[in-house]
């Protein structure tokens, strides 16, 4: 499993940077050929794999690319 730390450094590799951080919650965002992109994860221990599917529709990425990021 992933923890929200380390979800965090894998968009940081991807060029996201944090914006943000309230309570346990760090927000990211990253300027994208097709907008910007944005996102919250969950400084949880285990991100649940619904919401790592939804933070990566939110920012754009695929698995793959988080894979080679991680």
């Amino acid at each position: 499993m992933l923890s929200g730390r380390e979800l965090i450094r894998a968009l940081e590799r991807l060029g996201f940077q944090q914006v943000r951080h309230r309570g346990s919650h760090v927000f990211m965002r990253k300027e994208a050929s097709d907008g910007m992109r944005e996102t919250v994860v969950p400084l949880h221990s285990t991100v649940a794999k619904g919401t790592l599917s939804a933070i990566l529709r939110q920012s754009g990425v695929d698995r793959d690319a988080l894979m080679e990021a991680l």
